[in-house]
């Protein structure tokens, strides 16, 4: 189940871009969201906001490359939804307070629809380099940068890592979990075969997701269960960086 979850994680961020409002670039080394110009764009909880350094009310902060909150708010702005608080009374009422719902019946079937809202007791932190996500538009297309430079992710030496943890209840004893996993962007050159990327050398990189990337690292940890478990690491390199 955690790694279905990792896997919808990750495709949550690469949806985000598309929130940015459009603008036109103005100087050479692009638009900054210091410049105040760039803004979050229709359809956006925050529609029409500038964009601000540090932490949105979602947990994002795209001058840093990092994400750090619950789950399910790693989505919903996007969705048009306020942030998720930590109390699922209170969200409900706040979407019928903003007229979202007619009441807490209807808030929480409004919800029980968005695949992500199963997994808003889970904490998420996500980091990533200016190649996956970079905080300025430097080709003016109003978008904060993805892979600029490079017609795709692939060569582009793009990276992500999520780092997500939670706990369930197992015969009365609340048991602790947390999950790993860094992801890369394959060098220009790289062979997919049968599900795993491997460099123009023959050494395996890690196994294939999104067509663009490779898993190269995991951890499991789960005390209850009895294990930590390293459960891929890649035989070329575990390295941020090393793959481009």
């Amino acid at each position: 189940m955690r790694k279905k979850i990792l896997v919808i994680g990750i495709m949550g961020v690469l949806t985000m871009s598309g929130m940015i409002g459009v603008i036109e670039a103005k100087k050479n080394d692009g638009i900054t969201i210091q410049d105040g110009i760039l803004t979050y764009s229709a359809g956006h909880y925050l529609e029409g906001e500038l964009l601000t350094v540090g932490y949105d009310i979602f947990g994002y902060n795209y001058q840093a490359h990092l994400f750090k909150g619950y789950y399910c708010n790693a989505y919903l702005g996007g969705y048009g939804f306020p942030p998720y608080e930590g109390d699922d009374d209170a969200y409900y009422q706040r979407l019928v307070n903003e007229g979202f719902a007619e009441n807490l019946l209807e808030a929480e079937l409004l919800m029980s629809r968005i695949r992500y809202w199963a997994y808003r007791d889970i904490q998420l932190l996500m980091k990533w380099n200016d190649a996956w996500l970079s905080n300025r538009d430097r080709d003016g297309d109003g978008l904060l940068d993805r892979h600029y430079g490079y017609d795709s992710y692939i060569g582009s030496g793009a990276w992500l890592t999520n780092h997500m943890w939670g706990t369930y209840e197992l015969d009365g004893k609340t048991c602790p979990w947390n999950y790993f996993v860094k992801i890369v962007a394959v060098p220009e050159d790289a062979k997919l075969i049968e599900g795993y990327w491997y460099t123009a050398e023959g050494s395996e990189i890690g196994p294939e997701i999104w067509g663009a990337f490779a898993i190269i690292q995991e951890i499991d940890n789960d005390p209850c269960m009895g294990y930590h478990v390293i459960e891929y690491l890649s035989p070329t390199s575990a390295g941020l960086g090393y793959y481009k």
